[in-house]
């Protein structure tokens, strides 16, 4: 064996140890899986076995069941009723396998709405400001972990300001996917519906719960109708944050009468065009 090919296999066994990667230092800042180092030719022990772990809770975020009694519970003290729906997927595989079906409420939740409606209205036109909808999405775990404090958050900031705006109840939908936001809108006769709904979980954010708001839903709507705030969590954006932003988007809906495309977040003081001087956060000075 040449004396180049000796020192390669050398090089790769590495005596055993772990040989550390310098992008480790900015694992600060970021949950991304960069600079895990090697032992050999292979990923550390615990590095694989954290993946492995991380891979098994996304599986478990997508697959139990959302709690949607205790979900209601935790809502009561809001002073909202609460109704709970479905869509037409009538179990997870179904939902899974038929995304469409995820985006539309089954005939007794139509008939829900309806009711609720009729009995609300009296026989008059009644129109709500906000539909909150609870959907199960992909991911139960950023449901239940984030939506109540979330909307206790917003619901705070809704009472402080000078034009009120009247809620719709809360609607909790099971294997619901962000369209069937629009359905509910519609039927409730709400000028804006705020769909929370579970995200597809991440290897490192299975919890990750997203928002999408549109004004004037109905059915038929595309993305394109609607804002969305993304990875509301505590080790995402806060729900202070995230309640601060929607407030934003809702007044800024009623004030122009749209959403989606159309309207753009400008809740943040230090936006990207508004920056003289960028630097890479990869050189130091």
């Amino acid at each position: 064996m040449s004396n180049s090919a000796s020192k390669g296999i050398k090089q790769h066994k590495d005596n055993g140890k772990v040989v550390d990667n310098p992008w480790r230092e900015l694992r600060r800042f970021t949950d991304a899986r960069i600079g895990l180092g090697r032992a050999g030719i292979s990923l550390p022990t615990n590095e694989m076995l954290a993946f492995q772990l991380s891979h098994a809770q996304a599986r478990d975020a997508v697959n139990f069941p959302l709690d949607f009694a205790a979900l209601s519970e935790q809502l009561q003290p809001f002073g909202e009723s609460v109704l709970q729906l479905h869509s037409q997927a009538v179990d997870r595989s179904h939902y899974l396998q038929r995304p469409d079906l995820g985006r539309k409420l089954d005939i007794a939740s139509r008939d829900k709405l309806t009711d609720f409606m009729s009995n609300v209205s009296a026989g008059a036109l009644h129109q709500h400001d906000i539909a909150i909808t609870i959907v199960d999405g992909l991911s139960s775990l950023a449901v239940q972990k984030n939506a109540t404090a979330f909307i206790k958050q917003l619901l705070v900031l809704l009472n402080e300001q000078p034009q009120a705006w009247r809620l719709a109840p809360f609607t909790l939908v099971e294997q619901g996917r962000v369209a069937i936001g629009d359905d509910i809108g519609q039927l409730l006769n709400a000028k804006v519906v705020v769909v929370l709904i579970g995200e597809r979980p991440g290897l490192s954010s299975p919890d990750s719960l997203g928002l999408y708001l549109t004004w004037q839903p109905k059915a038929g709507l595309n993305d394109a109708s609607r804002n969305c705030i993304s990875n509301i969590r505590p080790a995402g954006l806060s729900y202070q944050d995230a309640a601060q932003r929607t407030l934003y988007l809702l007044q800024e809906a009623r004030r122009l009468n749209l959403s989606g495309v159309g309207l753009k977040d400008r809740s943040q003081d230090d936006v990207i065009e508004h920056q003289i001087h960028t630097k890479n956060f990869l050189l130091s000075e």
